[in-house]
């Protein structure tokens, strides 16, 4: 699991660490029942205290997003987590904003926005039943 901490974002590191799980969650790169590194190992590998990493990891529990396990780990919770659901929303959501603004910017209007994405929803459906 690559977490990369920056001094100067302003939010604390252990937000940082949620943020950046959540995230990988999110989008697929964690899955139901993978693990989490241990939080002495997490704590080496970002050189943080390990109770930074506690707490990201207890907040991420109070979240629904990972269960740990007494003695065994921490663990992503099943993908049917409505957190993880609100993430991907979150992600898609900022994606179509910064595409509206750009487009906005270009001088394009949505009605193009919407035509050029039903094209290209196209060409994609198209490759992948060539490839299949």
């Amino acid at each position: 699991m690559q977490i990369h901490l920056s001094p100067g974002d302003g939010a604390p590191i252990y937000r940082q660490i949620i943020r950046q799980v959540k995230y990988m969650v999110g989008v697929g790169r964690l899955q139901p029942g993978d693990e989490l590194p241990s939080v002495r190992a997490l704590a080496r590998q970002l050189l943080v205290n390990p109770n930074t990493v506690a707490r990201a990891y207890r907040d991420l529990e109070a979240m629904g997003l990972v269960i740990s396990q007494q003695g065994s780990g921490t663990y992503v919770t099943d993908a049917g987590s409505p957190l993880a659901r609100r993430e991907k929303l979150r992600i898609l959501r900022e994606r179509a904003d910064a595409l509206l603004v750009e487009a906005r910017q270009l001088g394009f209007g949505l009605d193009e926005v919407k035509a050029l994405l039903d094209k290209r929803d196209a060409a994609m459906e198209t490759e992948t039943k060539k490839s299949a």
